[in-house]
C-alpha cells in the first residue's frame, strides 16, 4: 500500500475541515430562515384571525343597528293610509335586510358595507315619514282649530252666521276628506327584455310605476294624467325621450313618464312604465308621483 504524502494528507483535511465548515454554515442559515417564514405565518395567521373578529364584531353591531331600526319603525304609526303602505313597505325591506345579513358572512366585506348603505337609506325614509306624520298633523290640528273657532264665532253673533257658518263647513269639509286626489300603493319595480322582475341594474329593460288612485266623492271626475318623475342614484332625471312636462304650484318640472286615467271618484289603479333608457346603474333610485294638482307619493327601488 503506497503511503499517503504527510503534505497530501495535512491539505485533504483542510479540505474536509473547510467543506464541514461551510455545511454548518448553511445548515445554520436554512435554520435562521425557517425561524423566521414560522414567524411571519404566525403573524399573518394573527393578523387574519384578529381581522376576522373586528368583521365578527362589526356585522354583529351592524345587525343591531338594523334590529333597533326595525323596532322603531313598528313603533312608528300614523292614521293616514298612504304613509301606512309606504311604512309596511318599508317595514318589510328591514326585515329582508336582516334575513340576508344573517346568511352573510362577517370577511364578506363589500355585502356589509352595502348593507350599511342600504341601512342609512331606511334610516333616512324613516325620518322622512316622522316629517310627513308630524307636517300633517299639524295641518289637521290647525284646520280642526280653525273649524273649531269658526263655531265659536257663529254662535258668538248672529250676523256672521251665514258667512261663518259656510267657513265651518268649508273647513271642516278640508279636514275630513278634501278634494285633492290622493294615492296608496305606490311601488317601483324593475323587469328584464324577458319581462321578469330584476333587482340586477345589469339586466334591466324597463321600470314599472303602480300605484292606486283611492276613492274620492270631492275630487273632479274625467281624465287625470298621473306624471312620475324617476331620479338615478348619481341624482340625475331618468327620460324616456319624449320629453313631457307639467305644471305644479305655478312650476314646470320635467317627467320621466306619464299616463292618463278617467277617473269617476271611485278607486283606479295604474301603472306607468319608464322605457327608453339605455342603462341602469347600480344604486337606490327614487320615484315621486304627481298631477297637476299634488304630490301623490314616493317610492324607492335598489338595483345591484
Amino acid at each position: 500500500m503506497e503511503r499517503e504524502d504527510p503534505l497530501q494528507r495535512l491539505e485533504r483535511k483542510e479540505a474536509e475541515k473547510k467543506s464541514n465548515s461551510g455545511l454548518k454554515t448553511v445548515m445554520i442559515i436554512m435554520t435562521v430562515l425557517a425561524v423566521i417564514l414560522a414567524g411571519v405565518l404566525a403573524y399573518v395567521w394573527m393578523s387574519n384571525r384578529t381581522l376576522v373578529s373586528q368583521l365578527t364584531l362589526e356585522k354583529e353591531e351592524l345587525t343591531e343597528q338594523v334590529q333597533a331600526l326595525q323596532l322603531d319603525y313598528e313603533n312608528l304609526s300614523s292614521e293616514y293610509d298612504v304613509i301606512n303602505s309606504q311604512l309596511d313597505s318599508s317595514r318589510e325591506e328591514i326585515s329582508q335586510l336582516i334575513d340576508r345579513l344573517k346568511k352573510t358572512q362577517a370577511t364578506d366585506r363589500n355585502k356589509i358595507r352595502q348593507y350599511e348603505k342600504e341601512l342609512g337609506t331606511l334610516r333616512s325614509i324613516m325620518r322622512s315619514y316622522i316629517v310627513q306624520i308630524d307636517s300633517l298633523n299639524q295641518l289637521n290640528h290647525q284646520l280642526s282649530a280653525e273649524a273649531a273657532s269658526a263655531r265659536r264665532e257663529a254662535a258668538e253673533s248672529k250676523k256672521l252666521n251665514a258667512a261663518l257658518t259656510q267657513q265651518v263647513e268649508t273647513l271642516e269639509g278640508k279636514v275630513s276628506a278634501g278634494s285633492v286626489l290622493k294615492a296608496r300603493a305606490l311601488r317601483v319595480e324593475a323587469f328584464t327584455t324577458a319581462d321578469k322582475k330584476t333587482d340586477r341594474s345589469s339586466r334591466v329593460e324597463r321600470l314599472l310605476v303602480s300605484l292606486s288612485l283611492v276613492e274620492n266623492e270631492l275630487a273632479q271626475r274625467g281624465p287625470v294624467r298621473v306624471y312620475v318623475r324617476v331620479t338615478a342614484p348619481d341624482g340625475s332625471l331618468l327620460s324616456d325621450g319624449r320629453g313631457t312636462t307639467f305644471t305644479l304650484d305655478g312650476n314646470t318640472l320635467e317627467a320621466t313618464a306619464s299616463r292618463e286615467v278617467d277617473y269617476q271618484g271611485a278607486e283606479v289603479e295604474l301603472g306607468v312604465y319608464v322605457n327608453n333608457v339605455s342603462s341602469y346603474q347600480k344604486g337606490v333610485y327614487s320615484v315621486e308621483a304627481y298631477t297637476e294638482q299634488s304630490v301623490l307619493g314616493t317610492a324607492e327601488l335598489l338595483l345591484r
